[in-house]
């Protein structure tokens, strides 16, 4: 299974036991991908985690 980076359009191998909401780095630009659904496989970009500050 492979999908496209949705950042600059390099091809990725999806590892065979991907599961949903995991989150791949691109190889090409470093960008992290969620895995947004299998059937049909689509990913986005993974949302930015914001610091906590300790609130």
């Amino acid at each position: 299974m492979t999908i496209e980076c949705v950042e600059c359009g390099a091809e990725l191998s999806l590892p065979p036991n991907v599961l949903v909401g995991e989150i791949l780095p691109c190889s090409d630009c470093g960008v992290e991908l969620e895995i947004l659904s299998l059937e049909p496989l689509q990913v986005d970009l993974a949302p930015q985690e914001m610091e906590d500050w300790g609130e």
